[in-house]
Protein backbone atom coordinates (compact mmCIF):
# COMPACT_ATOMS: atom_id res chain seq x y z
CA UNK A 1 0.00 0.00 0.00
CA UNK A 2 1.03 3.24 -0.89
CA UNK A 3 2.02 6.19 2.04
CA UNK A 4 -0.82 8.30 0.76
CA UNK A 5 -2.80 5.43 0.81
CA UNK A 6 -1.88 4.47 4.31
CA UNK A 7 -2.15 7.69 5.75
CA UNK A 8 -5.98 7.59 4.58
CA UNK A 9 -6.85 4.56 6.11
CA UNK A 10 -4.87 5.29 9.27
CA UNK A 11 -6.75 8.70 9.36
CA UNK A 12 -10.28 7.03 8.61
CA UNK A 13 -9.80 4.17 11.56
CA UNK A 14 -8.82 7.41 14.16
CA UNK A 15 -11.11 9.93 13.01
CA UNK A 16 -13.68 7.05 13.45
CA UNK A 17 -12.12 5.61 16.97
CA UNK A 18 -11.56 9.21 18.51
CA UNK A 19 -13.53 12.17 16.45
CA UNK A 20 -12.74 14.34 13.81
CA UNK A 21 -11.76 17.05 16.25
CA UNK A 22 -9.63 15.16 18.68
CA UNK A 23 -7.26 13.89 15.81
CA UNK A 24 -4.04 16.10 14.21
CA UNK A 25 -2.06 15.32 11.38
CA UNK A 26 0.80 15.02 13.86
CA UNK A 27 -1.34 12.42 15.61
CA UNK A 28 -1.92 10.32 11.72
CA UNK A 29 1.73 10.57 11.50
CA UNK A 30 2.05 8.79 14.43
CA UNK A 31 0.16 6.39 14.57
CA UNK A 32 1.79 5.47 11.52
CA UNK A 33 5.31 5.90 12.48
CA UNK A 34 6.10 8.50 9.66
CA UNK A 35 7.86 12.44 10.25
CA UNK A 36 4.79 14.81 10.11
CA UNK A 37 7.25 16.39 7.65
CA UNK A 38 6.21 12.82 5.33
CA UNK A 39 2.59 13.09 6.00
CA UNK A 40 2.86 16.79 5.07
CA UNK A 41 4.21 16.02 1.75
CA UNK A 42 1.07 14.28 0.99
CA UNK A 43 -1.68 16.02 2.99
CA UNK A 44 -0.80 19.81 3.89
CA UNK A 45 -3.38 20.31 6.39
CA UNK A 46 -5.90 17.41 7.88
CA UNK A 47 -9.03 18.83 5.56
CA UNK A 48 -7.03 17.76 2.77
CA UNK A 49 -7.39 14.38 4.03
CA UNK A 50 -11.13 15.41 5.09
CA UNK A 51 -12.15 15.77 1.51
CA UNK A 52 -10.65 12.86 0.17
CA UNK A 53 -12.73 10.98 2.41
CA UNK A 54 -15.69 12.75 2.40
CA UNK A 55 -15.32 12.28 -2.06
CA UNK A 56 -14.73 8.26 -1.14
CA UNK A 57 -18.10 8.19 0.64
CA UNK A 58 -19.83 10.49 -2.22
CA UNK A 59 -18.27 7.87 -4.95
CA UNK A 60 -19.78 4.66 -2.96
CA UNK A 61 -23.12 5.80 -2.59
CA UNK A 62 -22.65 6.81 -5.85
CA UNK A 63 -21.93 3.12 -7.47
CA UNK A 64 -24.05 1.85 -5.00
CA UNK A 65 -27.12 3.98 -6.50
CA UNK A 66 -26.27 3.15 -9.66
CA UNK A 67 -26.62 -0.57 -9.27
CA UNK A 68 -29.85 -0.17 -7.66
CA UNK A 69 -31.16 2.03 -11.10
CA UNK A 70 -29.42 -0.81 -13.17
CA UNK A 71 -31.92 -3.12 -12.10
CA UNK A 72 -34.92 -3.21 -14.24
CA UNK A 73 -37.51 -5.34 -11.98
CA UNK A 74 -36.74 -3.89 -8.51
CA UNK A 75 -37.86 -6.43 -5.58
CA UNK A 76 -38.45 -5.82 -1.86
CA UNK A 77 -35.19 -7.50 -0.96
CA UNK A 78 -33.51 -5.39 -3.48
CA UNK A 79 -34.35 -2.47 -1.81
CA UNK A 80 -33.22 -3.69 1.18
CA UNK A 81 -29.94 -4.66 0.27
CA UNK A 82 -29.57 -0.94 -1.17
CA UNK A 83 -30.68 0.06 2.53
CA UNK A 84 -28.41 -2.28 4.34
CA UNK A 85 -25.24 -1.44 1.75
CA UNK A 86 -26.08 2.19 2.50
CA UNK A 87 -25.92 1.93 6.49
CA UNK A 88 -22.65 -0.24 5.90
CA UNK A 89 -21.19 2.94 4.04
CA UNK A 90 -22.25 4.79 6.22
CA UNK A 91 -20.66 3.29 9.27
CA UNK A 92 -17.47 3.49 7.51
CA UNK A 93 -17.30 6.93 7.50
CA UNK A 94 -19.68 7.38 10.67
CA UNK A 95 -17.08 10.43 11.84
CA UNK A 96 -18.62 12.26 9.13
CA UNK A 97 -21.74 12.14 10.31
CA UNK A 98 -21.32 12.04 13.90
CA UNK A 99 -18.86 15.83 13.55
CA UNK A 100 -21.06 17.01 10.68
CA UNK A 101 -21.76 20.40 11.67
CA UNK A 102 -18.13 21.29 12.70
CA UNK A 103 -16.65 19.61 9.30
CA UNK A 104 -19.32 21.90 7.19
CA UNK A 105 -18.48 24.82 9.23
CA UNK A 106 -14.33 24.22 8.66
CA UNK A 107 -14.49 23.07 5.30
CA UNK A 108 -16.71 25.27 2.93
CA UNK A 109 -16.13 23.14 0.01
CA UNK A 110 -17.58 19.95 1.49
CA UNK A 111 -20.83 22.08 2.53
CA UNK A 112 -21.29 22.84 -1.14
CA UNK A 113 -20.68 19.37 -2.62
CA UNK A 114 -23.26 18.18 -0.09
CA UNK A 115 -25.75 20.14 -1.43
CA UNK A 116 -25.45 19.86 -4.43
CA UNK A 117 -25.83 16.13 -3.74
CA UNK A 118 -28.90 16.66 -1.55
CA UNK A 119 -30.03 18.21 -4.83
CA UNK A 120 -28.97 15.28 -6.85
CA UNK A 121 -29.64 12.36 -4.94
CA UNK A 122 -33.36 13.46 -4.49
CA UNK A 123 -34.04 13.17 -7.83
CA UNK A 124 -32.30 9.37 -7.97
CA UNK A 125 -34.52 8.32 -4.75
CA UNK A 126 -37.81 9.50 -6.85
CA UNK A 127 -36.41 7.56 -10.02
CA UNK A 128 -36.34 4.34 -7.61
CA UNK A 129 -39.55 5.02 -6.07
CA UNK A 130 -41.16 5.55 -9.19
CA UNK A 131 -39.35 2.39 -11.07
CA UNK A 132 -40.64 0.54 -7.29
CA UNK A 133 -44.06 1.20 -8.32
CA UNK A 134 -43.83 0.10 -11.77
CA UNK A 135 -42.18 -3.93 -10.70
CA UNK A 136 -45.71 -3.52 -8.53
CA UNK A 137 -43.69 -3.28 -5.19
CA UNK A 138 -45.08 0.16 -3.96
CA UNK A 139 -48.86 0.81 -4.43
CA UNK A 140 -49.45 2.74 -7.77
CA UNK A 141 -51.82 5.52 -6.62
CA UNK A 142 -49.45 6.81 -3.45
CA UNK A 143 -50.64 10.31 -2.80
CA UNK A 144 -47.35 12.32 -4.63
CA UNK A 145 -46.93 14.62 -1.49
CA UNK A 146 -46.13 11.43 0.33
CA UNK A 147 -43.46 10.03 -2.30
CA UNK A 148 -42.01 13.82 -2.22
CA UNK A 149 -41.33 13.70 1.26
CA UNK A 150 -40.37 10.22 1.78
CA UNK A 151 -36.50 11.42 0.34
CA UNK A 152 -36.29 14.10 2.81
CA UNK A 153 -37.07 11.46 5.81
CA UNK A 154 -34.81 9.43 4.84
CA UNK A 155 -32.11 12.02 4.34
CA UNK A 156 -33.11 13.23 8.13
CA UNK A 157 -32.09 9.35 9.16
CA UNK A 158 -29.39 8.70 7.61
CA UNK A 159 -27.31 11.48 8.17
CA UNK A 160 -28.48 11.40 12.15
CA UNK A 161 -28.63 7.52 13.08
CA UNK A 162 -24.93 7.39 13.90
CA UNK A 163 -25.04 9.79 16.18
CA UNK A 164 -28.26 8.59 17.79
CA UNK A 165 -26.85 4.93 18.07
CA UNK A 166 -23.58 7.01 19.91
CA UNK A 167 -25.60 8.83 22.52
CA UNK A 168 -28.75 6.61 22.70
CA UNK A 169 -29.25 2.84 21.72
CA UNK A 170 -24.67 2.21 22.10
CA UNK A 171 -25.54 -0.80 19.81
CA UNK A 172 -22.14 -2.40 18.47
CA UNK A 173 -21.62 -1.70 14.47
CA UNK A 174 -23.33 -5.60 13.69
CA UNK A 175 -26.38 -4.58 15.50
CA UNK A 176 -26.55 -0.80 15.00
CA UNK A 177 -26.34 -0.97 11.10
CA UNK A 178 -29.51 -3.75 10.90
CA UNK A 179 -31.46 -1.85 13.90
CA UNK A 180 -31.26 1.40 11.57
CA UNK A 181 -31.39 -0.49 8.29
CA UNK A 182 -35.08 -2.00 9.73
CA UNK A 183 -35.81 1.55 11.11
CA UNK A 184 -35.32 3.14 7.54
CA UNK A 185 -36.78 0.32 5.88
CA UNK A 186 -40.29 0.96 8.16
CA UNK A 187 -40.78 4.08 6.30
CA UNK A 188 -41.72 2.13 3.26
CA UNK A 189 -44.21 -0.08 4.84
CA UNK A 190 -47.35 2.04 4.28
CA UNK A 191 -46.32 2.46 0.56
CA UNK A 192 -46.23 -1.36 -0.15
CA UNK A 193 -49.01 -2.97 -1.76
CA UNK A 194 -50.47 -5.48 0.39
CA UNK A 195 -48.75 -8.92 -0.62
CA UNK A 196 -45.72 -6.80 -0.23
CA UNK A 197 -46.73 -6.04 3.16
CA UNK A 198 -46.95 -9.54 4.19
CA UNK A 199 -43.86 -10.71 2.74
CA UNK A 200 -42.16 -7.86 4.57
CA UNK A 201 -43.23 -9.02 7.84
CA UNK A 202 -42.59 -12.65 7.52
CA UNK A 203 -38.50 -11.63 5.91
CA UNK A 204 -38.04 -8.48 8.19
CA UNK A 205 -40.13 -8.79 11.02
CA UNK A 206 -38.81 -10.65 14.17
Amino acid sequence: MKTKDKILSKALELFNDKGYNNITTRHIAAELNISAGNLHYHFRHSEDIIKILFSELTLKMDELLNQMKRIENKTLEDLYQFTYSTCKIFYSYRFIFINFIDILNQIPEIESRYEGINFSRKEEFQLIFSDLQKSNIFQIDVPHFIVDCLTEQIFIIADNWLTHNRLILKLSPKEAIQHYTLLQMNLFYPLLNKEQQKIYEQQYIQ
